[in-house]
């Protein structure tokens, strides 16, 4: 879901989605998240301030990688850097290795892994992960058919060597409010590269085209990203490329006790950074009312969004109900889990398996929905809240239902209803 904070003249917009996005434009965000990780559907809260001056953009997908507990208290940090981030990266790229940049051929790729790997600067377990990544993306492009995987294959997994080797030598530390880098390196688009071969345009579809347009050119994108996509070097490229609030995930609150007070700290600092984006106006901020990324029904097999927290919900709503910038809520749902698929469960470790397809995907958006027609009927504030909730997972989930029947089903335009119009407006 979105929740858009806008300027007197704009709007406020809240939607729920996944890890990925199906846009590829070409604009700076953020990403989460959730977003990104393994991508999948997921239930999302989006905070949105809007300018008209703001470029539309759209989200990445990030890869999980297991490290050390220890390493999660890195996650935020208080003190300032004595260089400016771009200072700083200048400073990253000038003492970084070459070695990944410097190969040709996907068996030169393989081998700098094991050569740096026996050269003790490479962990094994991330050398094993970069080798499964590099084999199951491989995988994915040849499945699109397209005629020039191989060099697709080679240009980008050699891109995401390379950047997950330099924060293997140089660690980046995000900062509870980080800001997508596009120099000296465009870590926004080494995202976008990365994902759109993945993404079957012929099967994907967007919903309500007339609702996003209404707010495509009036906002810019942050997104909600927990520990595991910040500290995971397979993911830290990824969202290095976005807009992001740090947070410490709900569902790993509790992982390991004894930084159990460090986690509310950083968020607490967190919640500060995104009110003071909220009362700037012109952000677009996502979230996971449900706390993480959905996953399919343990029994069946299917694949559904996770319910939303109404705690967490009613907390985001009060936020942005008492920003100065006009706060407006639109439900979405995004369906892209076949592209990376998350683990079956929860899993308190970071690490997981990279599962990667070409697929099809789809996002749709609802029309706004106030908090106060909702409840306007409710006896209590326990009610209310409750009703929203449960209002706007209810329209949540319609809407990824007839993306289900377009994309898994095969029915495509045809499974559009009277409340999700279908389209694809790249064709």
């Amino acid at each position: 879901m979105f929740i858009l904070s806008g300027s007197p003249s704009t709007t406020f917009f809240r939607p729920r989605v996944s890890s990925s996005s199906l846009s590829s434009s070409s604009s700076s965000s953020s990403s989460s998240s959730s977003s990104s990780s393994s991508l999948s559907s997921s239930s999302r809260l989006c905070l949105v301030s809007v300018r008209s001056s703001a470029r539309k953009s759209s989200a990445c997908p990030c890869l999980f990688y297991s490290l050390k507990v220890s390493a999660m208290a890195e996650l935020v940090k208080d003190t300032e850097s004595p260089l400016s981030p771009i200072q700083n990266a200048q400073r990253r790229e000038t003492n970084h290795s070459r070695t990944f940049l410097n190969t040709t051929t996907e068996e030169e790729l393989l081998s700098a892994i094991r050569k740096e790997t026996e050269a003790g600067r490479l962990p094994s377990n991330v050398a094993s992960g970069m080798e499964e990544l590099y084999r199951n993306y491989k995988n994915a492009i040849l499945q699109s058919g397209n005629p020039k995987a191989d060099e697709i294959v080679l240009s980008n997994m050699t891109a995401v060597l390379d950047r997950v080797f330099l924060d293997i030598e140089d660690p980046f530390v995000f900062s509870p409010y980080h800001k997508a880098m596009r120099e000296p390196f465009d870590y926004y688009m080494f995202g976008q590269n990365y994902i759109r071969p993945l993404v079957d345009f012929r099967n994907s579809y967007v919903g309500n085209i007339s609702v996003f347009k209404d707010i495509e050119e009036k906002i810019q994108q942050t997104y909600i990203a927990g520990d595991r996509v910040v500290t995971d070097p397979l993911c830290k490229p990824f969202s290095m490329g976005r807009n992001l609030i740090c947070v410490y995930s709900k569902k790993h609150m509790n992982d390991v006790p004894e930084l159990t007070e460090m986690k509310r700290k950083a968020n607490t600092r967190s919640l500060k950074e995104m009110a003071l984006l909220l009362r700037g106006g012109s952000q677009i901020v996502w979230i996971a009312p449900s706390g993480g990324r959905d996953r399919p029904d343990p029994v069946t097999g299917e694949w559904y969004p996770a319910p939303f927290d109404a705690s967490s919900l009613d907390n985001l709503r009060r936020l942005a109900e008492h920003s100065a910038a006009p706060g407006h809520i639109y439900p979405l749902a995004l369906l892209c889990h076949n592209i990376m698929p998350p683990p079956l469960q929860v899993e308190k470790e970071i690490g997981e398996k990279r599962m990667i397809s070409f697929h099809g995907t789809g996002l749709s958006v609802a029309p706004e929905i106030t908090f106060s027609d909702i409840s306007a009927s409710c006896q209590n504030p326990e009610e209310a809240r409750e009703t929203y909730t449960q209002a706007l997972y209810k329209i949540v989930t319609e809407q990824y239902n007839v993306l289900k029947s377009a994309i898994h089903c095969k029915q495509g335009l045809k499974a559009s209803t009277p409340n999700v119009s279908l389209s694809q407006p790249w064709n």
